[in-house]
Order: structure tokens, then C-alpha cells, then sequence
């Protein structure tokens, strides 16, 4: 199981951040190689919610099963992906002075089996690390825009 994780200041406050991140309209906006994310079920926010993610990799588009398996309101929200390409991405959210937070972005996937998959094993893991530090990156502009401020906490 390959583990990664990122880190990055926010101009915007907690809840400013966890919200937008909740909205699951805004998800394909921010999460890399997602080009839609549909609710599936009765549940469209919070712990059990469903989604089908639609992925955009060059000519491949897999619809993948996406449950929110982790949720507390303002602290932290985890996906768990199941299907052709699974792991889980963890976003947590913790305070950091007035009107800045601290995004943590985790991701952990399955990695690549037998002989085949240790000789391109640090080609999937190099491809899973600029994933989530393009998606973190795009997270943490996309809040920022949402909430009206740049990273140093001044009204863009």
C-alpha cells in the first residue's frame, strides 16, 4: 500500500474551506483527472454518501464507486475509491490564526502486483504524487477563490 501526503496553507478560515470541499458540485473542479461526480442514492453529503466519479485519463474514462468513509464537520472528510483505481484521499482541516487553515491532503492506493507492477512501481507512485499535489494545489486556489482572499489572507 503506497502512503502520501501533503500539507499547505489556506487563506481561508475552517469553514470557509471545509465547506466548499463538502459541496460535491464543486468536487470535478478541484480533483484531478475527475471530470464528474454525481451523488448516487438518498445521501448526497456527509459520512456514507455515494458517488459515481467519472475519470478523465486520455481515452480511458472509468466510473468509479466513491464513498465518503470518514466525516466530522470542519476537521476532516475521507473518499474511498473502489473499482479500477482504488485508495482513498483523506482532506483534513485544522486552524491556523485568524482567517488561515492548514490543508492536509492524504492519499493511499493499492500498489501494483507482481513482477510487472515492481518494475513500474515508482512510475505509479511518481503518477499518484503529482495527482495529489495537483489536486491539494487546485484544492487550496479553489478555496481561496471561494472565499474572496489569496494565501496571505488579503480580499483578492
Amino acid at each position: 500500500m503506497g502512503h502520501i501526503k501533503y500539507a499547505s496553507d489556506v487563506g481561508a478560515p475552517v469553514e470557509a474551506a471545509f465547506s466548499y470541499t463538502d459541496n460535491h458540485v464543486f468536487v470535478p473542479d478541484w480533483m484531478f483527472a475527475v471530470s464528474a461526480f454525481e451523488p448516487v442514492g438518498e445521501l448526497d453529503q456527509g459520512l456514507g454518501a455515494h458517488y459515481a466519479a467519472t475519470a478523465r485519463m486520455a481515452i480511458w474514462r472509468p466510473v468509479l464507486d466513491c464513498e465518503i468513509t470518514e466525516y466530522r464537520r470542519n476537521v476532516v472528510i475521507g473518499y474511498t475509491l473502489r473499482g479500477a483505481l482504488p485508495g482513498t484521499l483523506t482532506l483534513r482541516f485544522d486552524p491556523l490564526g485568524y482567517g488561515r487553515s492548514v490543508l492536509t491532503s492524504e492519499a493511499e492506493y493499492a500498489a501494483p502486483r507482481g513482477f510487472p507492477g515492481r518494475i513500474c512501481a515508482r512510475l505509479v507512485d511518481s503518477a499518484v504524487r503529482s495527482a495529489l499535489r495537483r489536486t491539494e494545489s487546485q484544492l487550496r486556489r479553489e478555496i481561496e477563490e471561494f472565499h474572496g482572499t489569496d494565501l496571505v489572507g488579503r480580499i483578492a
